[in-house]
């Protein structure tokens, strides 16, 4: 049996939440990092496992996957190790997993991940700022954070959809919110500290899934620190201003 591969680039939200799953519900892979700093991603070699030249990507046997909810459901699918509660079996909450995904490619996903990309991270990827993007994705941005916060998490749960333990849906979203970690502080919170629920449920889904969540975020912490001291050193635009004109 030829072991999973995972092809990945762990400043990739999408990438990260299929690495911890993996890690967590312990099937064993190999990653190969796919450098989209270096547009490796637009490479021919990965091209031929994922023709849009996107991460994550699977290979499993003769199975070539992308798109990082279809890869979580099929791990969930094939693999036993995986506890129930990631996707559970009961067709009814299989739905509404698969509802809260579904909205988060059109809410949170570019609200989240086109403010971090127009207002830090373009310049790394060989692209220019976009403060009118960033302060459009910045609106949607707010709205779906207000929306996780009143209907997603409503009541007293610990995860979305009243559950009391993770799904594949509180880690691919998790995952995704972890991205605003590369924003100045003040920025940060500016966005997340309204939303105390939301802040809870990063820091439970973060809990559920240790060691692997903080091991796989490192990267990540590192990014920060190195945006932090480019806008100490006054090279980085400030994030977060020319949303505020």
């Amino acid at each position: 049996m030829m072991k999973l591969k995972v092809y990945a680039d762990r400043m990739s939200q999408p990438s990260r939440a299929v690495i911890i799953f993996c890690k967590v519900n312990g099937i064993q892979f190999d990653e190969v990092l796919i450098s989209l700093a270096k547009r490796q991603q637009l490479s021919p070699e990965f091209k031929d496992i994922n023709p849009l030249g996107k991460v994550p990507a699977i290979v499993d046997g003769r199975l070539k996957l992308f798109e990082s909810h279809a890869i979580l459901i099929y791990l969930s699918s094939g693999f036993p190790s995986v506890a129930d509660h990631w996707y559970p079996n009961d067709l009814s909450k299989r739905a509404k997993i698969h509802s809260v995904m579904d909205w988060h490619h059109t809410n949170l996903r570019p609200g989240a991940a086109g403010y971090v990309l127009n207002s830090v991270l373009a310049p790394a990827l060989g692209l220019p700022l976009n403060p009118k993007a960033a302060s459009e994705a910045e609106k949607l941005l707010t709205k779906s954070l207000s929306t996780l916060e009143t209907f997603w998490l409503k009541g007293n749960a610990k995860f979305l959809l009243g559950s009391n333990q993770p799904s594949i849906a509180d880690l691919s979203l998790v995952c995704e919110l972890m991205q605003l970690q590369v924003l100045d502080d003040k920025d940060r919170l500016r966005l997340l500290s309204p939303h105390k629920k939301v802040e809870q449920w990063i820091e439970n889904t973060r809990k559920a899934t240790m060691p692997h969540f903080d091991e796989t975020h490192e990267i990540l912490f590192k990014a920060k620190q190195g945006f932090q001291k480019q806008r100490e050193m006054g090279t980085v635009s400030k994030p977060g201003l020319q949303s505020k004109m």
